[in-house]
């Protein structure tokens, strides 16, 4: 979801937001909401994960794009598939493209 887009906008103003992703508003949120929020964060949901199943990230060049949050390698965000490096991590609010900034090779930041 682009975070300038007008959907965000009106879903961030309506129940906030954590992070640059949408709160899902708790018992005061919309029935649809929550189960976006349940794909979001990778709780199992009645009917399968059809709606993930059918969606792909393209994360073009990286500013709009959390490296730790989203899913942009593989089905999974990356801290959950190395749930250590990233409570390891001083940089877990990056996006994408900062990361890169910093640095991949040996002795790099990132």
């Amino acid at each position: 979801m682009y975070r300038e887009g007008l959907w965000y906008k009106v879903l961030s103003s309506r129940y906030g937001d954590k992070r640059g992703q949408i709160k899902d508003g708790g018992r005061y949120g919309s029935v649809w909401l929550r189960e976006i929020v349940k794909i979001r964060e990778r709780f199992e949901i009645e009917g399968g994960s059809w709606f993930e199943e059918s969606i792909q990230m393209k994360i073009d060049n990286g500013i709009k794009t959390f490296f730790w949050s989203d899913s942009w390698v593989g089905a999974a965000p990356l801290r959950e598939r190395f749930r250590r490096l990233f409570h390891l991590s001083v940089q877990k609010d990056k996006m994408v493209a900062e990361m890169s900034s910093l640095g991949w090779e040996k002795g790099g930041e990132a």
